[in-house]
């Protein structure tokens, strides 16, 4: 797709993935809103996963006041026990530094562990440090040995980076074909960054067929989740008349949207649109 006002790239969110599952996580498995004595005392009676739970209400910070110390404490008496999801939890504190001094190698050996029993987010999380060598040597071959493990597991992150890979050509020969099919797979799963990615290559013909009414259903999805560069990309396409009648009052529709999450691209558009 032309950019005529900027060159926008793919927003690769690889990095991040590191971070974002965990806090999915964290909403999804916040199955006591508060810390009951019920739950208390499983807790202090060795229950592990009243454990987890009560580390992630203090993570949480919704119905007590957000405390990383002590989520930390619940968190490492459940991983002693070997729950793999306190693991990822706790390694996620070291990873980020939240309630402990950051330790990248006391993160990674816990994930290790979660991964060993099957954790797919731990699998996904040691693809991202081998990937983007956090504490220890980049390792392409590793990140894609974990991706695939956790990918093979469903996992929307580890689907779309894999694809990234294969879109990159990191450790893998650069293949837009087999990017495109993982892309797709966390696209069908809702994730947002896979199919802003997906809306890219069938804009580009990159690995398919270019198509722009395929560009604008993906880059659509992506916006509708509030992703900034699809909100752009829309402004785009309507402003250069790109696969829909051209239609100002459509990109300034989706230029405002981006501008008003910072996209400096997007206030510039707008800008445009503004001296004509």
């Amino acid at each position: 797709m032309t950019k005529v006002l900027g060159k926008v790239t793919k927003m690769i969110k690889s990095f991040s993935v590191l971070s974002l599952f965990i806090f999915c996580v964290l909403s999804a498995n916040t199955a006591f809103p508060q810390i009951s004595k019920e739950l208390k005392e499983k807790a202090e009676h060795g229950d592990a996963e009243a454990q987890y739970f009560i580390g992630v209400i203090y993570s949480e910070g919704k119905s007590v006041t957000q405390d990383w110390a002590k989520a930390r404490f619940w968190f490492e008496k459940a991983a002693a026990q070997g729950l793999a999801e306190a693991q990822v939890f706790l390694g996620f504190l070291y990873g980020e530094g939240r309630g402990v001094t950051q330790d990248l190698s006391k993160a990674r050996l816990l994930y290790e562990k979660a991964a060993s029993q099957g954790h797919a987010g731990a699998q996904n999380n040691l693809g991202v440090i081998y990937d983007k060598g956090l504490g220890v040597n980049q390792d392409w071959a590793k990140a894609r040995f974990w991706f695939e493990k956790a990918a093979a597991q469903g996992l929307a992150e580890a689907q779309h980076n894999l694809g990234d890979m294969y879109d990159q050509g990191r450790g893998v020969k650069k293949d837009f074909s087999i990017a495109t099919l993982w892309y797709e797979k966390a696209a069908s799963k809702g994730y947002a960054v896979s199919q802003y990615n997906l809306g890219d290559m069938y804009a580009e013909g990159s690995g398919v067929k270019q198509d722009w009414s395929m560009a604008k259903l993906w880059w659509e999805k992506a916006a509708a989740q509030g992703h900034v560069g699809a909100q752009f990309n829309l402004g785009l396409m309507y402003y250069k008349g790109a696969g829909v009648k051209e239609d100002w009052s459509m990109a300034k529709l989706w230029w405002e949207k981006a501008a008003a999450q910072g996209s400096t691209e997007a206030k510039g558009a707008l800008e445009k649109i503004k001296s004509k």
